[in-house]
């Protein structure tokens, strides 16, 4: 007989203050969303920098925001735009999947958000969600949009350091989070509609043999994903106010809820020793924390190049 995974509360580690939380119900990011997803601020897209401080987005207000270890929120920089995802890469420089201007980047301090990669040739995005940096510097990020089960459009990319892009896949039911494995020779996403994580091998040729590796229930779906030093897979279930934590097999050895609400959109692993585990709650606009029985899988990238190629990158598919 099946046995759940144990289940434990994660405690509340940051509050979002109701002053900046100022988006109209009627704004246009509100008016494309599903009934009932409106809101007035939106968190999404924590990561770490390599000084501790917790950097995560508010979509609807288009702000990147930090968060100090006291749990106190600044705004970094705030412009017209839809932050979803957010990955520091290692030279410091803040790397955003904005869905309404494609790949974006900050360099801290600056007080401004600048185009890195607009669109994939001559075609706009559909819109961008999340973004993974591999080890050699490639760039992996997922092209989301509105697609679902009526519509399965979403898109999987790849972009190299020489400013190569690679369309991987473009059959994805709605593209969300993604990661590697540890070994770096697959690739796991978050396909939100389907409530399911999909495997994607990598060959020299691409893609191969994608399957499905995580069959979920419930909610509305899977949205980000992290990665522990033993290859064990953290999502986020966004609609059931849980992550969950599996093991490099698949099985389900954790969960954690926040009780705040039931919008557990994205997860990071930090603290003193990588092992808290960081979830955005956009529903009470919270992050809360959990401490977790691994620690999470170090993310250390190396430092891509400028792209000659970026905004108009030689594209492939």
């Amino acid at each position: 007989m099946f046995q759940p995974p144990p289940t434990v509360d994660a405690e509340v580690f940051a509050r979002y203050p109701d002053g900046l939380r100022t988006a109209a119900a009627g704004s246009e990011w509100n008016k494309g969303q599903p009934a009932g997803l409106g809101a007035s601020s939106f968190l999404e897209g924590p990561s770490f920098d390599r000084a501790g401080v917790l950097w995560c987005v508010d979509i609807v207000n288009g702000r990147i925001l930090n968060v100090d270890a006291s749990g106190s929120f600044s705004v970094a920089v705030e412009y017209d735009g839809w932050p979803n995802g957010l990955k520091i890469r290692d030279d410091g420089l803040v790397f955003i999947a904005d869905y309404k201007h494609g790949i974006m980047v900050h360099e801290p301090g600056s007080r401004a958000v600048k185009p890195y990669l607009p669109r994939a040739g001559l075609e706009r995005f559909k819109g961008v969600n999340d973004l993974f940096f591999a080890r050699n510097g490639d760039l992996y990020f997922t092209d989301q949009g509105m697609t679902g089960l009526h519509d399965p459009s979403g898109r999987l990319f790849r972009l190299a350091p020489d400013g190569r892009l690679d369309c991987l896949l473009s059959n994805l039911p709605s593209p969300n989070g993604v990661v590697m494995d540890l070994q770096e020779h697959c690739l796991l996403v978050a396909v939100t509609r389907a409530n399911a994580i999909w495997r994607i091998p990598l060959s020299d040729n691409g893609v191969t043999k994608v399957g499905v590796f995580l069959q979920l229930m419930g909610g509305l779906g899977p949205d980000g994903l992290a990665l522990n030093a033993a290859g064990g897979l953290a999502v986020a279930h966004a609609g059931l106010g849980s992550v969950w934590l599996f093991d490099v097999r698949g099985e389900p050895l954790l969960r954690a809820r926040t009780p705040g609400g039931a919008l557990s959109t994205n997860i990071a692993y930090g603290g003193p020793d990588n092992a808290d585990l960081f979830i955005t709650e956009s529903e009470s606009a919270q992050i809360f924390r959990v401490t977790m029985p691994v620690p999470g899988k170090p993310l250390v990238s190396h430092r891509q190049s400028e792209c000659p190629g970026a905004g108009t990158p030689r594209m492939n598919s």
